[in-house]
């Protein structure tokens, strides 16, 4: 059963964290707030574990998963950009946006697109998702915590615990979550083409 551990929205207790960050480090995967929705994340080097939340999404290799980064400092190790691709992604980041990009030789084949050889990376505008990406000091793996078969995010941790307690290692509660998915943007090619319009704002970044 997921250990549960309900948390400040904007002042998480450390110590809750840090016992969540472990669960992450040892191979488990958690349910933990974005700024957009609830997400199922899980170590990026950890093969079993991408697998595992694979599984419980229901969803197959060719399902872009998404680096979810503390800030835009580790995205050189993971993605190739150029200065006008970096100038968007700084005036969108924090935020509800996730950018597909082209990955470096750096993002294990496993998690990137198999044919394409692209990554999704976000950096989240939330105070538990960022504590927790500084604790483990790299970014993780997620995708939006939708059900497998259904079309909406899950919202409510509760329900979160209730309907993949047996599936997953640990939930971090933090209150509702918009329950909008982010705003996806296909950078792969050059230039941006917006593939869901979501939670974040195109007009904000030039792009309405």
């Amino acid at each position: 059963m997921a250990q549960f551990f309900e948390v400040h929205p904007d002042n998480p207790q450390p110590r809750l964290l840090r016992q969540a960050a472990a669960i992450l480090s040892a191979g488990g995967i958690a349910a933990i707030p974005t700024d957009s929705s609830y997400a199922l994340v899980c170590h990026l080097d950890d093969k079993a574990a991408v697998d595992a939340l694979r599984r419980v999404r229901g969803v197959d290799d060719r399902h872009h998963l998404t680096l979810l980064c503390r800030d835009l400092s580790e995205l050189a190790s993971y993605a190739r950009v150029d200065n006008r691709q970096y100038r968007l992604l700084k005036s969108a980041t924090p935020g509800p946006y996730t950018f597909i990009l082209e990955a470096t030789k750096e993002v294990p084949r496993r998690v990137s697109h198999p044919s394409r050889r692209t990554i999704g990376l976000r950096v989240p505008e939330h105070g538990v998702a960022q504590e927790l990406l500084g604790l483990l000091g790299q970014p993780l793996l997620g995708t939006t915590l939708i059900p497998p078969g259904e079309s909406e995010p899950l919202n409510d941790a509760d329900e979160i615990r209730e309907r993949f307690g047996h599936q997953i290692q640990a939930i971090v509660g933090a209150g509702p979550c918009p329950a909008e998915p982010t705003t996806v943007i296909d950078m792969s090619s050059g230039e941006p083409v917006v593939v869901r319009a979501g939670r974040g704002d195109l007009a904000a970044i030039g792009l309405g």
